[in-house]
């Protein structure tokens, strides 16, 4: 009897139980090895008001006989806690309410030490790889996951949120994507929903709106030029001024250079396999890349033009801001006389949008932010082979990107 007793005794110190609640009995079960601990309470025990918090209220019944929590395992048995659960009718406020128990948060399976070692792991492991390491079913780590970062989420203060940016990036392969809202001054990820159309603004409007921020508050958004963007922004935060993100219109022009080449390859073999020399920075090239580049873009080939053409816009962004417009206008006309249709298609589309283009010279704000989130996203992605469900991967981008102290505790 003493020995089974300080077997309970080792488990209430193990378990730090504390009064009134105690060990009062354990079932090992070497064939399933599971280890079951079960607790109680003494008769005349009161526990605290989970309504108002009231101390020292007597129990009113018992509204369950048999709670069960899953907790850390015990050398190589899974464990599990059992409880019978009484409900107190507080003198203070009237209420009868359930015990909340110290060990786990109200209405769930598992204990605060349980899910603060999941999340440990979830933080450095695939889910897939934790559910394995901890025995349970990767659906139920994701409620936990979810949530702990959505209560982070919760905390986040937006009182001070001006200027955002925009970006949308893929789910998984095809067309399946979310759209990220940035704080462009905290760099946090406030918002992120899925879709890339024009409902998106509304929704991170509606988001703001339950945090107590107006639409108002919002001076200034920074996307590409996406047309669903664009009227989205327009008619949901009309105070808001657009800048077009500069990285965005380098991409188009260098997708245009690219289609010159792959048009003009087709007669020239001397451009097949020189993609990269004309896409990338001349300081990134390889040395090899760098002779090939060197002999071809200062021949007349339409490639070559298409080239001087895009450093010419690049040379623009270090322009000051009194001649940007000037400089833009004069590259403007340089790109339409160019007759390389990809190119004079781009500079129409980037005339049309002139006025949220040098916004950048006055707000100095792009997507490169988002791009370095989105890179980071994309690898814990790989790393993870899919997150399974959109919900899922919007939880891992808030915890990544946010680098949220996503953390169990009462």
């Amino acid at each position: 009897m003493k020995d089974f007793q300080k077997e309970l005794n080792v488990f209430q110190e193990a378990l730090h139980i504390e009064q009134p609640w105690y060990v009062s009995s354990h079932l090992l079960d070497r064939e399933h090895e599971i280890l079951h601990i079960y607790l109680d309470f003494p008769r005349g025990s009161k526990f605290m008001c989970s309504h108002c918090g009231a101390h020292h209220q007597p129990v009113h019944d018992i509204v369950d006989e048999n709670r069960t929590w899953r907790h850390l395992d015990f050398w190589e048995y899974k464990t599990y806690l059992h409880a019978r659960l009484p409900r107190t009718k507080c003198k203070q406020c009237g209420k009868t309410r359930t015990v909340q128990v110290e060990w786990s948060r109200p209405n769930n399976h598992f204990t605060w030490k349980f899910e603060s070692y999941v999340l440990s792991l979830m933080k450095e492991m695939p889910v897939a790889a934790v559910a394995r390491e901890v025995r349970e079913h990767d659906t139920r780590l994701w409620r936990i996951f979810h949530y702990y970062v959505h209560r982070a989420m919760q905390e986040l203060d937006l009182s001070t949120v001006r200027r955002i940016a925009i970006d949308e990036t893929s789910v998984r392969r095809g067309h399946d994507y979310i759209t990220l809202f940035v704080d462009v001054d905290t760099k946090k990820v406030l918002f992120a929903t899925e879709g890339k159309d024009s409902s998106v603004l509304s929704q991170f409007k509606q988001h703001l709106e339950d945090k107590g921020i107006p639409a108002s508050q919002i001076e200034e958004c920074c996307c590409d030029m996406s047309p669903a963007f664009i009227n989205g922004i327009e008619s949901t935060f009309p105070n808001a001024k657009i800048t077009y993100d500069k990285f965005h219109v380098m991409k188009m022009v260098n997708e245009a250079v690219d289609t010159v080449r792959r048009a003009e390859q087709k007669e020239v073999d001397d451009l097949k396999k020189t993609r990269y020399i004309w896409l990338k920075n001349e300081q990134n090239l390889t040395a090899k890349q760098r002779e090939q580049l060197i002999k071809l873009k200062d021949t007349n080939l339409k490639t070559a033009r298409a080239y001087k053409i895009k450093l010419a816009l690049q040379d623009f962004w270090t322009y000051p801001a009194i001649l940007a417009d000037i400089y833009f206008n004069e590259w403007y006309n340089w790109a339409i006389r160019s007759q390389l249709e990809p190119i004079k298609e781009v500079a129409r589309s980037l005339k049309r949008h002139q006025e949220g283009i040098l916004r950048w010279f006055q707000t100095k704000i792009t997507n490169g932010l988002l791009e370095g989130i989105n890179s980071l996203v994309q690898a814990s992605k790989r790393k993870a082979r899919g997150y399974r469900t959109t919900k899922n991967f919007i939880s891992m981008v808030y915890a990544t990107a946010n680098k949220l102290d996503v953390v169990a505790q009462p």
